[in-house]
């Protein structure tokens, strides 16, 4: 009989416990359901992509997902086995997961050429569900939810992503798991567990290209290619050591790349000969290069350093470039500048406006990082603010109706320290494989030992953009 994958790898490990198979506790569990070589042999050519949470259990060496033959499915519930919990899917594969009531999981078929992403929450058994006919709630898209929470008097409550707001009998009771059908897989942060910080990303009509801070290195920016935002491949650099800008002296800070024309510009931070941080700007054909710089500074002030630039073109099609004082260096406020661009990129028109200063408390003595989105008639500067190198650091957002303001700001941030990540900022906002906006952006480890990077999706509602449940801990939706 034809077995299912992990046949051959318990096979080299039989010494573990059976709970370590991920789809059953014996050999005659991990079998491939008769139904499912029913459908190949009768030549069904479609398949299910079944991917495991990370809670899921699951042997070493194994990938995170299964692939079955013809459609698989699964009604969402989630039983308790002792200290861990599992799953049955409709082939008969029984994955395992470490904990209560931690299934989650994510199938995508082949079998179904109109489906569109959903999510099943299904809730444990001391939900309370007044009138409620069934243990489980559909909802179209992506809801998740990181396991906070909150007890309220004898009762306790989760808040999902969408905001529902699920009650439970009992302390610390909220008990759900998830299936996501169509939604292309799960993810887990970090999608990119090396120091990366102050990730610039665009996306160059093919596939997404990100750039980060590169500091003293003698190449500098280095460039990652991905088509999902999940998984990234080294693409070289913005400069090389052989073609680094002539002005430039080190501290090669917050590239970004973006389509100007028939081409793309980098634009960067970099410390003048002169001693001061200044912006500069280099072009090329591709988003991968090779890029050359315009050989003086875009942007450059002897009294002040001038850092973290961005660009973004108005809805009447007029681009601006976006950059901050770097106040904070000299005990002075850290105003965030707008400009009108030239059309070709490589020169400013007009007069600088100041977008915003660093006047909430939450922000410290900083803000930075911006980038500008244009969406339902308003303008929305993102910014980070407060101290890069410990927890207060977090991202905000402001919003206007012009490109240059006035701009005014949410108030709290709408991203901050969580369990696992310090610091989270820096972001750019890009529209997912999906279509939908998606925040990338870095945070330092647990072990502050590197910023790495990170995605998590941005919802919209009542003219305002939220992260809830960010910087996301747990397996959640491909982007």
């Amino acid at each position: 009989m034809k077995k299912h994958p992990f046949l051959s790898t318990l096979a080299a490990v039989s010494a573990v416990p059976a709970l370590l198979s991920g789809c059953g506790g014996e050999a005659t569990q991990l079998e491939t359901p008769a139904a499912a070589i029913a459908s190949t042999e009768a030549g069904l050519a479609c398949d299910t992509k079944v991917t495991y949470g990370n809670a899921w259990i699951r042997p070493a060496g194994h990938p995170g997902f299964d692939i079955a033959a013809g459609p698989v499915t699964w009604d969402g519930t989630c039983y308790n086995d002792g200290v861990n919990s599992y799953a049955v899917l409709s082939n008969g594969w029984r994955p395992y997961f470490t904990g209560l009531n931690s299934c989650v999981m994510a199938l995508d078929s082949t079998c179904a050429t109109t489906a569109s992403c959903a999510t099943r929450v299904t809730y444990g058994a001391s939900w309370i569900h007044p009138s409620h006919p069934a243990m489980y709630d559909d909802a179209g898209g992506r809801v998740f939810w990181d396991r906070a929470c909150v007890n309220e008097g004898t009762n306790s409550y989760a808040t999902l992503s969408n905001g529902w707001k699920p009650y439970f009998t009992g302390s610390n009771a909220c008990a759900m798991s998830f299936r996501y059908t169509d939604c292309g897989g799960l993810y887990k942060n970090p999608v990119l567990p090396v120091d990366c910080a102050d990730p610039g990303v665009v996306h160059d009509g093919t596939q997404y290209v990100a750039t980060c801070t590169s500091g003293g290195a003698a190449d500098a920016f280095p460039l990652r290619t991905s088509k999902d935002m999940v998984t990234w491949t080294s693409a070289g650099f913005i400069f090389p050591s052989a073609r680094k800008p002539t002005w430039a002296r080190g501290d090669y800070w917050a590239p970004e790349i973006h389509r100007v024309g028939t081409g793309f510009i980098a634009y960067y931070t970099a410390r003048h000969a002169d001693g001061k941080l200044s912006i500069g700007a280099a072009t090329a054909t591709s988003a991968l290069g090779p890029f050359t710089d315009i050989g003086v500074p875009l942007v450059h002030d002897t009294a002040m350093g001038m850092i973290d630039a961005t660009v973004f073109v108005s809805t009447a099609g007029t681009r601006y470039l976006v950059w901050k004082a770097d106040g904070n260096a000299v005990g002075q406020p850290t105003p965030i500048y707008g400009q009108q661009l030239s059309a070709d990129g490589r020169s400013l028109v007009g007069t600088r406006s100041t977008l915003i200063t660093n006047n909430l408390a939450w922000e410290g003595g900083v803000v930075e990082a911006p980038w500008v989105v244009a969406r339902d008639g308003y303008y929305y500067l993102f910014y980070s603010g407060n101290a890069y190198y410990n927890s207060t650091y977090a991202i905000g957002v402001a919003r206007a109706t012009s490109p240059l303001g006035p701009y005014t700001k949410l108030g709290a941030p709408i991203l901050k320290s969580a369990s696992g990540w310090i610091g989270p900022g820096h972001g750019s906002v890009v529209n997912s494989p999906a279509g939908t906006s998606t925040m990338v952006y870095h945070a330092w480890n647990s072990g502050m030992t590197a910023r790495v990077m990170l995605v998590d999706p941005i919802l919209w509602s009542n003219g305002w953009p939220s992260m809830p449940e960010a910087p996301s801990i747990t397996s959640r939706p491909m982007p």
